[in-house]
């Protein structure tokens, strides 16, 4: 037994070290889960047609919305189990309920059905949250943790950016099934089923983790001791509730801008075929240099944190005007492609790394579980208004300008909460 695993620590020593494999593994589940979510945007006339065709703006954005619903509602539940059975314990069977939901989707012939599918595949996928920047937190040294998490919310982008591109070429251009994708997307979850198996570790490092936090947190101080616990009054102190408040700003610009861009594009803007996919891509692949290049920033200047974030936050709204304002195509793209570089996936590694410095070391996956809960209301909420809007004024220009107010407005109150706790400190 113990010559077993002995040999067995050494084969893990001599190969890639294991927060290593984390990042890649990470960064490939949201991969996968991006590529699902982007791949239903661009053909929602190829649905709307399958399925006998008068189906709404608002309905058809519903279909973002219902996924997001499930998303949302396991977030909480997925961050305190996350801390309470393990991490590989809440992702394999979230990722087995995600691979379901896509294939029923797929098989859908009706709206309702893919409404179920995609509240099904919500909650599924909001297993990953909590589990995946719970184990960042845990594994990696904490002066690369922002350049860490940069790589692996690139994921998001990758994934986005070929949902975007795949879904516009197989089914818009080729004139392929628009069920293509969500056959991809099967294919791809099984893939990720068999990485977290080989890959993450058991509960046994999860409880050793927990452990050694208590212990740490038992040889402090007493009112050192409070910032180790989690507790009601902590998780929504102003800062945190702030930080709540704007996640869920820079959420609800990203997720209508992702869910509805692709039809701006087509309907308002002029864009045709591929070129629609293409451009809306843009958003993504311009946010990896973006996210990599602040967080290196941020983990070099670890006090500017907060400076970061503001001063993306406000930018990534101004890009957002120039975006709806712009009549001219390559403007246009100039403004996406900045938004891309400045906004939600370039702030968010950022972010999740300042949380985690202030979070509760015994109670990062509630911590999580509650911000992101906060910041994915808006993802339920931005699809079906924007297509509301849309119905009634036959435009989405509004639904641009309502993303933009909410993004100035939460960093203004981010910015106001931590100036009050720099006075008072």
């Amino acid at each position: 037994m113990y010559g077993g695993k002995s040999m067995e620590t050494k084969k893990v020593n001599s190969g890639m070290e294991y927060w290593k494999k984390i990042i890649i593994l990470l960064c490939s589940g949201w991969v996968t889960i991006w590529i699902y979510r982007s791949a239903l945007a661009p053909v929602y006339p190829q649905i709307n047609d399958s399925l006998g065709g008068g189906i709404s703006d608002s309905a058809l954005g519903s279909i973002s919305s219902f996924y997001f619903l499930g998303y949302v509602i396991m977030q909480i539940p997925a961050g305190f189990l996350v801390d309470r059975i393990g991490k590989k314990q809440v992702l394999l069977p979230g990722f087995v309920l995600f691979g379901i939901a896509a294939f029923l989707i797929s098989q859908a012939s009706s709206i309702g059905m893919i409404y179920a599918g995609s509240f099904l595949a919500g909650i599924g996928c909001g297993s990953f949250y909590g589990a995946a920047y719970s184990l960042t937190s845990q594994n990696i040294p904490q002066a690369k943790r922002s350049f860490s998490t940069a790589i692996v919310n690139s994921g998001s982008a990758i994934g986005s950016g070929f949902g975007l591109i795949l879904s516009s070429l197989l089914v818009v251009q080729m004139q392929m099934p628009w069920q293509t994708m969500m056959y991809i997307s099967v294919a791809l979850i099984v893939c990720m089923l068999i990485a977290f198996s080989l890959v993450i570790r058991g509960n046994k490092d999860d409880v050793a983790f927990i452990e050694k936090a208590k212990l740490e947190a038992k040889a402090k101080t007493a009112p050192e001791k409070v910032k180790e616990d989690v507790s009601f009054k902590r998780l929504f102190a102003p800062r945190m509730l702030f930080t709540y408040v704007l996640y869920f700003a820079t959420c609800y610009a990203y997720y209508m801008t992702v869910t509805w861009l692709p039809n701006f594009l087509g309907t308002e803007r002029g864009f045709k075929g591929v070129a629609i996919g293409f451009s809306a891509s843009l958003v993504a692949f311009a946010s990896i240099p973006g996210a990599l290049l602040f967080s290196r920033l941020a983990d070099k200047y670890m006090n500017k944190k907060i400076q970061f974030i503001v001063v993306l936050e406000l930018l990534a709204a101004a890009m957002l005007l120039i975006t709806v304002q712009a009549t001219n195509q390559v403007f246009l793209l100039i403004a996406l492609i900045l938004y891309g570089f400045l906004g939600k996936l370039a702030v968010e590694p950022i972010i999740i790394s300042w949380l985690g410095e202030n979070a509760p070391k015994v109670g990062v996956g509630t911590t999580l579980g509650v911000f992101n809960f906060f910041g994915m209301m808006s993802s339920v909420i931005a699809p079906r208004l924007t297509g509301s809007i849309s119905d009634m004024t036959g435009s989405k220009e509004m639904g641009f300008y309502i993303s933009v107010i909410l993004l100035v407005v939460g960093t203004v109150l981010f910015l106001l909460a931590n100036l009050r706790k720099t006075k008072q400190a």
